[in-house]
């Protein structure tokens, strides 16, 4: 009725509901610090300037923006207070998740010290949680590499990892070596040893090869690869030593190199270097004890080797893969030896580093053999290298590795001699040699040798038949 309408007209405005004035309030003034309880004030409305999930969380990092907990990181003075998000945290890392959420998180309180986390680390680490962004740099790669791993990030862990990967060099290898072990990072360390094995010389010449621990020391004279004279591998194991006595406060004495050593020094292959250098380096430096001295240099100087307790395997110090031509398509039996050399000439026509030869062993079964392998310049009948030795054969007609103390270099279009004087019994040998061989390698391209009769009391030996069946070899 008429009526009706005049009351509704004189009924005052209805109020907006709470919800909806507050909201007006925060649209219109921003976002209060004191409703907030934030340090600093967002931008307004700063959500309509973030287009995805991922940039609004990337926005919260580092903030106290609607954080509900607080981490102490490092230790003082440098500790740092950092703010985070128990949901971001949690859905990232099940570390995390435990810690804060788990059966034994603690509720009371909102603020956890971390002592044992570097705080640039930390950062790094929720940076990429919040925001998938990765900040490395050399100072703080490894810490974070630490991170990663306590708090179980395996996508930054990998970057980490690929970041040291990239920037491997001789320098640093020995650093990151020992980093590696320490983290279990098997490919990193590989690639570390790798590295070494290529440019033995200059890394342990590196400043932070004096700073590895022993194990990791150990680690690497145990390798077969290294490309270093026995007695420089000595000579920088002896100055690790030295600067670590030093930093302890500790004289170096003979005693004391020796006990800082420990396993160390039972790996340098002291029957690998020549008398002159072990009588020089080593006796001189009084690090071995007399009967350990003693034993080396009748090594030296005695058939059959005694055990000197030292490893005697040459190592094989080059840059590359190891390669071998075989010169035989056949095997026979049988092979005598009377003291004589059996040999056989050969080129190439291209640089190669000749590691060693395959020989054949025993048609009687298991059998030792002493044996003298050389290299020798045939037109001016100079020696280019050789080791007196000894190898071990299990009485099948495969061949037996028997190595140089270091690879000798042989130059293109070059006549050589490859000679091996064996005392033992009757063996195997080849026959239906071939004077030319090319060898096809998909890295490094192809090789040909040429092989010739040896004039003179040879054992028989000849292109087409006897000993040396294998020259082991490796490209540059």
């Amino acid at each position: 009725s008429h009526r009706q309408q005049q009351q509704q007209q004189q009924k005052p405005p209805q109020k907006p509901c709470c919800c909806r004035t507050r909201a007006q309030k925060i649209l219109e003034a921003g976002y209060h610090q004191a409703l907030l309880g934030c340090d600093q004030e967002p931008p307004h409305n700063w959500q309509a300037t973030k287009a995805t999930v991922k940039e609004r969380v990337a926005y919260l990092f580092n903030t106290q923006y609607m954080s509900d907990v607080t981490f102490l990181v490092g230790q003082a003075p440098n500790e740092k207070s950092v703010p985070a998000h128990r949901f971001v945290l949690s859905i990232s890392s099940a570390v995390f998740d435990a810690l804060l959420n788990g059966p034994l998180a603690d509720t009371s309180g909102q603020t956890i010290r971390l002592p044992d986390v570097d705080p640039t680390a930390f950062l790094a680490l929720l940076r990429f949680i919040y925001s998938d962004q990765v900040c490395l740099d050399p100072d703080c790669v490894m810490a974070t590499l630490y991170a990663a791993k306590k708090y179980a990030v395996p996508a930054l862990e990998r970057e980490c990892v690929d970041y040291l990967k990239r920037h491997l060099s001789v320098d640093n290898a020995f650093l990151l070596l020992g980093q590696a072990r320490m983290f279990d990072e098997p490919q990193l360390a590989s690639l570390c040893l790798e590295l070494i094995d290529r440019n033995t010389a200059e890394a342990v010449q590196s400043e932070t090869f004096a700073d590895v621990d022993v194990e990791t020391l150990c680690c690497v004279l145990e390798r077969d690869g290294l490309a270093i004279k026995e007695c420089d591998l000595f000579m920088a194991a002896r100055r690790w030593a030295e600067s670590h006595l030093a930093k302890a406060g500790v004289s170096c004495t003979p005693e004391n190199l020796r006990r800082e050593l420990g396993r160390a020094l039972g790996l340098i292959r002291f029957p690998l270097m020549s008398p002159e250098e072990f009588a020089h380096c080593v006796v001189q430096s009084r690090v071995l004890l007399d009967q350990e001295a003693v034993s080396v240099f009748m090594y030296y100087y005695t058939n059959p080797k005694p055990c000197t307790g030292f490893n005697d395997q040459p190592r094989c110090s080059y840059a590359g893969k190891e390669h071998v031509i075989s010169r035989f398509c056949a095997v026979e039996q049988r092979w005598g030896y009377s003291g004589t050399s059996d040999r056989v000439r050969f080129s190439v026509n291209r640089r190669i580093l000749v590691v060693g030869f395959g020989l054949y062993g025993s048609i009687h079964g298991p059998a030792d053999y002493s044996v003298k392998v050389e290299i020798i310049h045939t037109d001016s009948g100079r020696l280019l290298g050789s080791n007196d030795t000894a190898f071990q054969c299990d009485g099948s007609n495969s061949t037996f590795r028997v190595c140089f103390k270091e690879p000798v270099e042989v130059l293109e279009n070059v006549n050589y001699m490859a000679c091996a004087t064996l005392k033992g019994p009757d063996s195997y040998y080849g026959t239906k040699g071939a004077r030319k061989i090319t060898h096809d390698s998909p890295s490094h391209g192809k090789v040909t040798f040429q092989f010739c009769y040896a004039a003179g009391n040879n054992n028989g030996t000849s292109v087409e038949d006897g000993q040396i069946p294998e020259i082991i070899f490796c490209l540059q």
